[in-house]
């Protein structure tokens, strides 16, 4: 009888590998259920802010798209009676805005337009003046943060009330400037109006955001800054700057989407129908206590896409930054602290 040998070594160990494959797909099914838990919570969790926007704003701008494509109940020409129902007029409500009747919307967009650029761009400089000074440790600094933030603790409506009264004709703007000037009344004088009330309420919103931000940066980056020789002003363009920049533009896309949907106060403080100010809140607000519902729609509709449209470019273009990602080239820019500041510490 001839004795068949059993390979051993390497070849017997090829021929009957060990079997992993079972551990393997154990930690694979693990894992997904995990992940499959975690993603219920995750939902459950979830679903009561998403209930909530759905009912306060899905819902709204649905009915408010369907209300646009219908026209205002008015005379029926083929009956010469008061329509019961409004007319379907489709994308018509749309389409006046291009003609003659749509000299109102746009220069209602363009005041809208121009009072958030204006009002954002002042609000952001005064306000991290603002944070920079209630940053500072001085005697008597907790009553000046106290005062700097009065004005946005204030309802608009007081605010435009308190306005209306410094810029009436006989008002303290008048007897400061020397001369009589009808703030209230049309012309451009009523957009400066606007323009220095809204700055003096919402440029604390951006100082108190830019606060929270210097308040993280750390004082050892200041003082090898100052070891290298930096000055003030070296310091807050290379340091201070990029450090608040994610807070920054935070607090400047909340105030943009704030400043598009304007209306209370030019509506407080000078007043409605008054092409000067009239934005274009104050415009679907007029067309519908006028019971033209569906042009009113329509212009509500246009400013959610404005809106909606200037967010998502303001996210879209300086997303990194609002993550705190300020690139690579612009903290070498910035190296003149930031590289030597290892150098220092060691």
């Amino acid at each position: 009888m001839t004795d068949i040998e059993i390979p051993s070594g390497p070849a017997a160990d090829e021929s009957h590998p060990p079997s992993r494959t079972p551990v393997k797909a154990l930690r694979s099914r693990s894992r997904a259920r995990a992940t499959a838990g975690a993603g219920r919570m995750a939902a459950l969790l979830v679903s009561p802010t998403l209930l909530v926007l759905t009912i306060v704003v899905l819902y709204p701008t649905v009915m408010a798209l369907r209300e646009s494509l219908y026209g205002a109940k008015g005379l029926d020409p083929s009956t010469g009676f008061i329509r019961s129902t409004e007319p379907f007029v489709g994308l018509r409500n749309y389409a006046d805005i291009f003609g003659a009747a749509g000299d109102r919307f746009w220069n209602a967009f363009w005041n809208t337009t121009f009072f958030t650029v204006v009002t954002v761009g002042l609000e952001t400089v005064i306000g991290v003046a603002m944070a920079l000074i209630m940053h500072r440790a001085f005697s008597g600094r907790a009553l000046v943060r106290a005062s700097i933030l009065i004005p946005w603790a204030v309802p608009t409506a007081i605010s435009g009330l308190l306005w209306r009264w410094i810029f009436n004709s006989d008002g303290i703007a008048n007897a400061l400037i020397g001369h009589q000037i009808l703030w209230t009344t049309e012309g451009f004088h009523a957009k400066v109006a606007v323009i220095v009330a809204e700055v003096w309420k919402t440029a604390p919103f951006i100082g108190l955001l830019v606060l929270a931000g210097l308040q993280v940066i750390p004082n050892e980056v200041y003082e090898a800054a100052r070891i290298d020789g930096a000055r003030a002003l070296r310091r807050f363009w290379h340091i201070t700057l990029p450090l608040v920049k994610p807070a920054l533009l935070v607090a400047m896309l909340f105030r943009c989407m704030d400043a598009l949907r304007m209306f209370d106060l030019p509506y407080i403080l000078i007043g409605a129908q008054k092409n000067s100010v009239e934005t274009l809140s104050m415009l679907a607000q007029n067309e519908a206590s006028n019971v033209r519902f569906g042009p009113a729609s329509a212009y509500a509709v246009l400013l959610f896409l404005y809106v909606f449209l200037i967010a998502l470019a303001f996210v879209r273009l300086l997303g990194a930054d609002l993550v705190g990602d300020t690139g690579g080239s612009r903290r070498r820019r910035g190296g003149l602290v930031f590289a030597r500041r290892a150098e220092v510490t060691a």
